[in-house]
């Protein structure tokens, strides 16, 4: 089973004296391992203790900078349209559940 590492993780598993089997991805399998590794760490986060969020939090961001570059985008474009859609629309910190 495979799955989308960080960048240097082959290097780790290396100088533990292991041997990894490492595939560089086409784009179009590149985005679409981006999206399942966003799934893989949205699911951690959602099943993270207290203590753990602050990681979690960490990795899901990492995903969805690469998903951005690897879609063309720059992270500071994507935060003035998170900026602009935070003030047409709002946020999500007054707890809001729409029944």
């Amino acid at each position: 089973m495979g799955k989308l590492v960080r960048d240097r993780i082959p290097e780790i598993i290396r100088e533990d004296g292991r041997d990894p089997v490492v595939t560089v991805l086409g784009e179009a399998d590149y985005r679409a391992a981006l999206l399942e590794k966003l799934f893989e760490e949205s699911t951690e986060l959602r099943e993270a203790g207290v203590t753990e969020v602050a990681e979690e939090i960490a990795d899901v961001l990492e995903v969805l900078r690469a998903i951005a570059k690897a879609h063309g985008h720059e992270w500071a474009d994507i935060e003035k349209v998170a900026g602009a859609k935070r003030a047409e629309r709002g946020a999500f910190l007054g707890r809001l559940y729409l029944e």
